[in-house]
Parts: structure tokens; C-alpha cells; sequence
């Protein structure tokens, strides 16, 4: 069973930066695309971010330019640079497969909030 253990998250002021990670427990990334979503308070859960060996590389309207989606297959990790963060950005991110999650998957999230 594929696990996401996501890590790296914090308080961070607008116009910041934040570098997420995300580690699996297996070598799926030669299988999958890969994909950072986040949930805001009071909203669904949204992909923000897909990237993989079987997928293009695609972002979300909201996060095109300030956020970049990485993998390092020998280390089964996908990371998020998020830059020039806004307070819309606040939420709780998650890693998963893309464009399709496994519902069986999703890790605790790491939580992202920014404010001054």
C-alpha cells in the first residue's frame, strides 16, 4: 500500500517562500504522476500541481509562476517551491498521485499559513 508523508510547512509572511516535501513509501513515481493538492478551510481539495515521467507538468491557474513542482525518483520524494505566497495560499497541502488520487493514500498533510 502506496503511504505520503508530507512535511515542511509553517507560518510564513506574504510575498515569502516554503519548500514542501513529500516522501513515499514506494518507487511509484516510474508508475504515476505525481501532485501536490491543498484544502483551505471551508473548501474542497484542489490539485495545485502534477508532474511525473507519464504526465506533462501542470499548475493551477492561481499558482502559475510562483510554484514549482519537482521529483527525485532515487529518493521517492516530490517537492513544492512555493514563492511569492499570498494568504489565498493558506491551506492544508497534501502529495498524491495525478491527475488521478488514491483515495487510500492521502497523508495528514502538511499546514501552510500565511499572514503577517
Amino acid at each position: 500500500q502506496v503511504q505520503f508523508v508530507e512535511s515542511g510547512g509553517g507560518l510564513v509572511q506574504p510575498g515569502g517562500s516554503l519548500r514542501l516535501s513529500c516522501a513515499a513509501s514506494g518507487s511509484i513515481f516510474s508508475r504515476y504522476g505525481m501532485g501536490w493538492y491543498r484544502q483551505a478551510p471551508g473548501k474542497q481539495r484542489e490539485l495545485v500541481a502534477s508532474s511525473g515521467s507519464l504526465i506533462i507538468t501542470n499548475y493551477h491557474d492561481s499558482v502559475k509562476g510562483r510554484f514549482t513542482i519537482s521529483t527525485d525518483n532515487a529518493k521517492n520524494t516530490v517537492y513544492l517551491q512555493m514563492n511569492s505566497l499570498k494568504p489565498a495560499d493558506t491551506a492544508v497541502y497534501y502529495c498524491n498521485t495525478a491527475p488521478k488520487y488514491r483515495a487510500d493514500a492521502w497523508g495528514q498533510g502538511t499546514l501552510v499559513t500565511v499572514s503577517s
